[in-house]
C-alpha cells in the first residue's frame, strides 16, 4: 500500500479523516498522521510521497514553518497538497492567497471532508503526471496539454480548476499572485457548465432556489437526480504555448444566446452572484469567447515575461517528434540510445508481433529500461492516433540528472511504479490462465 500523509494534531478532524476510508476500504492507501516537527520533516524528506494532505487550521502544528520547508527544498516540491480547514476560522481565498507558492491543488472545508476527501485524493493519483513534474516537465517542453472529464459534481470543481491553474504556475508562466484568481475563475466557468450547461439551471430558477435558501450545489443535485442530466460531463481541456496558455471549457447543454446574456450581466451589479464567473474570466484573461452554440468557453491567458525560472532551461531545445495513427516511433531490437518523453497520445506495445500493452502520458517516458540498461529495444511502440514526444539523447539526459540529482529520485519512482503494474498484470493473467 502507498503511505497517505497526513499533517494534522485536531483529533476530531482525524475521525473525520479515518470515517472517509473507512466508507472507501479499498482505495490502497495507509494512512500516517504527522504532528512532531521533526517527524513531518522526515517524512517530506525521505519517504518521498505523491499527496500529502495537510490542516492548514490546525491548533498545534506550525504550518508555515512546514510551508517554508517545502518551498525552502525544490527536491521535495514535486507533490500535491489537499489542504484542509475549518471554514468558521479560515477563508478558502485567504489560504489560497497565502500559500500560493506550493502546491495546493484543492482545499476542503471540514464539512465536505467525509463525501469528497477519498474522491480528490484518487483524482490526483490517477494524474499524478501532470501534477509532480514541476520544473522537470518545464524543462523537457514549452508546450503541452492535458484534459479532464468532469462530472456534474461542484464540490469536486475546484481540485480540476487547482491543477489547471497549478500547471501554469510549477511552469512559472504566470505570476504567483494570479495563481489564486485563474484557479477561481476557472472554477467559476466549470461551474456555469455543470450549473447551466449540463443541468439547464435558468437565471430564474437560480434566483428562486437562492432565494429559498437553497445552494448551487443542492440545486445540481436536484436537477441530477434525472439519469439522462446525470451521465453528461463537462470536457475541461488547456493547452500550452510558448507566449500562451487556452484553457476550453465545454459541456453537453444546448447552449444560450452569449451576446444577450453578456449584456445583461454588463447592467448587474459587479457583486452579483449571477455571472460572477464570466466577470472573473473577462479580467483575467486576454480574450475569452464563446462558440456559437454557447456550449464551449475558451479563455486566453498571456504567460508573464517577467517571471524569473528559478530552473535553467534543461530539455527544451531537445527534438520535438509529432506522430499520427499507424507510426512506429520504436522498434524491436533497435539501438537504444535515446528515449522519448511522451507529451501527449497513446501508444500500443508490440513484441514479437503480439500487442503486449499502451503508455500514455501517465508513463512520462517511453523506452526507458533498455535505455538504462543500454539493451536493444524489447519492444515495438507503435502510435494509436495524434500524438507528441520528446526524443531525450543519453548524452542530454546524463547531462541533466548530474545537473538536477533529483530527477534520478523521480525515474527511480517512475521505474517503481512500472514494475508494480507489471507485476499486477502478471498476477491477474496467471489467475485468469488457472481459471
Amino acid at each position: 500500500m502507498s503511505i497517505l500523509g497526513i499533517i494534522n494534531s485536531d483529533p476530531a478532524l482525524k475521525k473525520l479523516i479515518d470515517a472517509a476510508f473507512q466508507d472507501n476500504p479499498n482505495t490502497g492507501y495507509d494512512l500516517k498522521f504527522f504532528v512532531k516537527e521533526d517527524e513531518i520533516f522526515e517524512f517530506l524528506n525521505y519517504d518521498l510521497p505523491e499527496i500529502v494532505v495537510i490542516n492548514f487550521s490546525d491548533p498545534t502544528v506550525n504550518i508555515d514553518k512546514v510551508v517554508s520547508h517545502i518551498w525552502d527544498d525544490k527536491g521535495i516540491l514535486n507533490f500535491g497538497i489537499v489542504g484542509l480547514f475549518h471554514g468558521d476560522k479560515d477563508a478558502e481565498e485567504s489560504l489560497l492567497k497565502k500559500y500560493k507558492s506550493i502546491n495546493v491543488l484543492t482545499l476542503l472545508d471540514n464539512y465536505r471532508l467525509r463525501t469528497h476527501l477519498v474522491k480528490i485524493i484518487q483524482i490526483i493519483a490517477e494524474n499524478y503526471q501532470i501534477i509532480f513534474q514541476r520544473e522537470f516537465a518545464r524543462n523537457l517542453l514549452d508546450s503541452a496539454s492535458g484534459s479532464f472529464t468532469i462530472d456534474n459534481d461542484i464540490l469536486a470543481v475546484p481540485l480540476y480548476a487547482g491543477i489547471g491553474a497549478t500547471v501554469l504556475a510549477q511552469r512559472g508562466l504566470i505570476n504567483p499572485d494570479n495563481k489564486m484568481h485563474l484557479q477561481l475563475a476557472l472554477g467559476e466557468l466549470i461551474v456555469n457548465a455543470v450549473e447551466h450547461g449540463n443541468c439547464g439551471i435558468t437565471y430564474d430558477e437560480k434566483t428562486e432556489g437562492m432565494e429559498n435558501g437553497l445552494s448551487v450545489v443542492e440545486l445540481v443535485a436536484e436537477k441530477c437526480k434525472d439519469p439522462l442530466i446525470r451521465k453528461k460531463k463537462v470536457e475541461f481541456s488547456w493547452d500550452i504555448q510558448s507566449d500562451c496558455t487556452s484553457f476550453t471549457i465545454r459541456d453537453e447543454g444546448k447552449g444560450f444566446d452569449v451576446a444577450a446574456h453578456l449584456k445583461k450581466i454588463a447592467t448587474q451589479d459587479a457583486m452579483s452572484l449571477h455571472g460572477r464567473g464570466i466577470r472573473m474570466a473577462s479580467m483575467l484573461s486576454t480574450e475569452l469567447k464563446y462558440n456559437d452554440t454557447g456550449n464551449q468557453v475558451t479563455l486566453l491567458l498571456r504567460h508573464d515575461p517577467s517571471v524569473e525560472h528559478e530552473v535553467p532551461v534543461g530539455f527544451s531545445h531537445e527534438q520535438v517528434v509529432n506522430t499520427q495513427k499507424g507510426d512506429i516511433v520504436l522498434r524491436e531490437n533497435e539501438p537504444s540510445d535515446y528515449i522519448y518523453y511522451i507529451a501527449s497520445g497513446k501508444y500500443s506495445v508490440f513484441h514479437n508481433q503480439k500487442k503486449v500493452g499502451s503508455l500514455s502520458t501517465q508513463d512520462i517516458f517511453m523506452g526507458e529500461m533498455a535505455f538504462l540498461l543500454n539493451q536493444r529495444r524489447s519492444a515495438t511502440i507503435r502510435a494509436d492516433g495524434p500524438g507528441k514526444l520528446i526524443l531525450i539523447t543519453r548524452k542530454a539526459f546524463v547531462s541533466i540528472i548530474r545537473e538536477y540529482p533529483h530527477y534520478g529520485i523521480f525515474l527511480s519512482k517512475l521505474l517503481a511504479r512500472r514494475m508494480v503494474r507489471a507485476n499486477d498484470q502478471n498476477a491477474a493473467l496467471i489467475a485468469q490462465i488457472k481459471k
